[in-house]
């Protein structure tokens, strides 16, 4: 069985990253940070509302885009070494990743979560289930 999570994981982190700091998306405020040398990006509790701040939502959401692509890489390549290693990923990172993927697309419906992650989501639970449905088989045997 051909082995792809990882790397499903490692382009949606690349593309996430790159459609981040892209002039189509949040380029404008990344070059902002880049000008601060990513060095406080924000105001930080300063900005929370219960403290009479005032967030700068499009800052939050930049940052939180573009970080969120930086830390899917590392995993789609931890992913894609556990697939080579053991040939299937663990239970537990499934239902840890399916959970994540829900949460965002509840926060957010339209999105790259709902359209692309719950699929994979989805598609690596049954993956894993149709595994050790053929190695049950193969013990028998």
């Amino acid at each position: 069985m051909k082995q792809t999570n990882g790397k499903v994981l490692i382009y949606t982190g690349g593309a996430h990253f790159l459609l981040g700091i892209s002039p189509f998306a949040f380029g404008k405020q990344f070059l902002k940070f880049a000008n601060k040398m990513f060095f406080k990006i924000n105001e930080g509790l300063f900005e929370f509302p219960l403290l009479n701040g005032q967030m700068n939502y499009e800052n939050f959401a930049a940052f939180w885009f573009v970080y969120f692509g930086l830390l899917l890489i590392p995993i789609g390549f931890l992913v894609d070494y556990i697939e080579k290693t053991t040939e299937n990923v663990p239970h537990n990172f499934i239902w840890s990743y399916l959970i994540i993927v829900l949460i965002g697309v509840y926060m957010i419906p339209f999105s790259g979560m709902t359209f692309l992650m719950l699929p994979h989501a989805i598609y690596m639970l049954f993956q894993r289930n149709r595994l050790r449905a053929e190695n049950k088989k193969l013990k028998r045997i």
